[in-house]
This record gives structure tokens, sequence and C-alpha cells, in this order.
């Protein structure tokens, strides 16, 4: 069934896990229809849809690889053929594969590139289009503040996540003719799986609030993104690293 026109749906990459399973639930909490994106967590995926639908949420689970064009193209364009463009787009999905520089592979540098920073143009391309043609809409890409201050050992995070700052603004000046709002959050240190490991004794003292974030705080931010309110807010990057920048 297609999506009702006075229905705002919001794709979000990376649905399954983390931040984006806070966004998920809060995007549904605030009464949109969720589009959950996922490729290898089925699982996850299924288990957040099932609680998005257990508090009277709609939720539709979509699936491939943000790292391969033709994939992305070819499941984007047959979802807005029977469902409609979504409403709003939250690009989350992404990789870390840390390795001080000298002792980075080509592996290691590649995938991380070819995951965050070229699945902007995978994911966002097929879409933009038929988000011109509509003349509204929000687009939230995840950056980090890795991307912003650089970090040891994320030379490649680092250029992926400042690569998808740059092309955030970029897109933000072209699209804002079309009342069409681009903005990135760069979040800091998040209880998430990609923290596990990390040296927190070293790391806590360099926040000034403190302590570890909370992936519904950074959802928060993306709720308030996606709203009315924030229709006059583009090409921006809001920081939720309780100080660390």
């Amino acid at each position: 069934m297609a999506v009702m026109e006075n229905e705002k749906s919001v794709l979000i990459t990376g649905a399954g896990r983390g931040i984006g399973r806070a966004i998920a639930l809060a995007v549904s909490g605030a009464g949109y229809r969720v589009i959950a994106h996922y490729h290898q967590s089925e699982g996850a995926a299924e288990t957040l849809a099932r609680e998005i639908r257990s508090r009277g949420g709609k939720v539709t689970l979509l699936s491939f690889d943000i790292a391969r064009r033709e994939e992305c193209r070819e499941k984007l364009e047959a979802y807005i053929e029977t469902e409609g463009v979504p409403w709003g787009i939250i690009c989350n999905a992404g990789i870390h594969a840390d390795n001080v520089f000298p002792a980075m592979i080509e592996e290691e540098w590649d995938q991380v590139i070819h995951t965050n920073l070229d699945s902007f143009f995978n994911v966002l391309h097929p879409l933009i289009m038929p988000l011109c043609r509509k003349k509204q809409g929000r687009i939230i890409t995840m950056a980090s503040v890795s991307g912003i201050t650089g970090n040891r050992g994320q030379v490649n995070y680092s250029a992926s996540k400042a690569g998808i700052i740059g092309a955030s603004k970029a897109l933000a000046v072209e699209l804002a003719s079309r009342s069409i709002t681009v903005n990135c959050i760069a979040p800091g240190i998040i209880e998430t799986d990609m923290i596990r490991g990390a040296p927190l004794d070293k790391i806590l003292p360099v926040i000034p609030l403190g302590r570890i974030g909370r992936p519904e705080e950074v959802a928060a931010l993306a709720v308030f993104l996606l709203s009315e309110s924030a229709a006059y807010i583009t090409r921006q990057v809001i920081s939720v690293d309780g100080g660390l920048v």
C-alpha cells in the first residue's frame, strides 16, 4: 500500500542498532512512518520493527548494501515506485576500521571510505530528484567529532566524516530553493558498540560534562531537525558531544 500523501515517512539507514535504532524509535514516536534500512543486522531490524509496531507505529524494513551503488539505486527506485519518496532521509549507517596511519592497510582505508563517504552519493542520489519535485523535505547526515577535529588512529574514519560534512554543506546550498534542508549531526562519544574497548579512563577527563552520551540524546536532535520548528535551519553541523569539541 502506498504511503498516503499527508503521511510523512523517514528513511533511516543503519536503523537496527545503536544510534540508528534510537533514532528510529524516536522518529516513530514523533508520528512519522519509519523506513528502517539494514544490511547484515536482519534480526536486529526485525526486533526494532516489532517494537515500533507494538507501540502503534508504522515501519517498513528495507535491506541493501550502502556501499554498492547499483544495489542502492535499484532498491530505492523500486521503493519510490510503489510507496513514494520519503519525506525525510537520515544517513546514519557507517563503519570504522581503526589503525594508526603507518600501519593502515589498503582494505581498511577503502572499506571505510566506500561505506561511509561513497554511501552519501549511493543513498541520496536516487532520492534527490523525486524529493526536489515535491519541493519539501529533510536530509540529515551523520558525521562525527572525528570529522571535525581528527582523531588518532582514525585517519580513514576522520576523512570519511569530514567529507560528509563538506558534501552536506554543499548539498544544502543546492537544495535550499526547493525548501529541503540538509544538516549534519556530529556525535561525540556515545554509548554504542563502536566504543567497545575504548580507553574511557582517558576519554572521560576531556569531556566537560564528564560522561558518555546516550543514543537517545542524538535521536532527540534528529527528531527536532525533522520538525517544522527546524524549517529555517540548514547547512549546519551540530555536535552532540558533551562539550568535547
